[in-house]
């Protein structure tokens, strides 16, 4: 209803339109959510094909399949939305110019992560995190910011890229 009174009003009175670079000018990006994201994609797998190993699943455990695969699903949702918020907001004419090949990078995670989503496939998941760790790596090059890679140190004990904060 507000929006339609509003919607009238502007129709009369023509506001005058605003616009921003993003949604809230914080300058706060960081591609860790992302790469914690794909981490516990690779996890749910994980915990994902040791239930199949019990077939046939009791309701008890076809209930925590439910939930995992549920928490797959959001996770990777959650990396596509945080890699699109950096790429969208955060790189720029002089980011994109250094970094060129950070289009069809921002492309092939988009992708990786709905194939990702869509099977029970941990080389999917795996492959997903090399392009997001691709794409960190990029980032914090961007911040002139040295990385270094690592073991997480929890499961699924994959690696991932870091920032070298001195």
């Amino acid at each position: 209803m507000l929006h339609s009174i509003l919607a009238r009003l502007d129709k009369v009175m023509k506001f005058e339109q605003a616009s921003a670079h993003c949604d809230i000018p914080c300058k706060i990006y960081d591609p860790s959510t992302a790469q914690i994201g794909v981490l516990t994609m690779i996890r749910m797998v994980d915990l994902i094909q040791e239930l199949e190993a019990k077939q046939p699943l009791s309701l008890s455990e076809q209930a925590t399949l439910s939930r995992l695969v549920t928490q797959k699903e959001q996770h990777g949702v959650e990396v596509k939305e945080a890699i699109r918020v950096i790429w969208g907001d955060y790189f720029k004419q002089p980011q994109l110019e250094a970094f060129p090949q950070i289009h069809q990078l921002t492309h092939n995670i988009m992708l990786q992560a709905s194939k990702a989503k869509q099977h029970v496939d941990r080389d999917m998941t795996v492959q997903l995190l090399a392009l997001v760790n691709e794409f960190a790596d990029i980032f914090w090059q961007t911040k002139g910011v040295t990385t270094f890679t690592a073991t997480c140190p929890y499961p699924p004990a994959e690696e991932v890229v870091y920032p070298k904060l001195d």
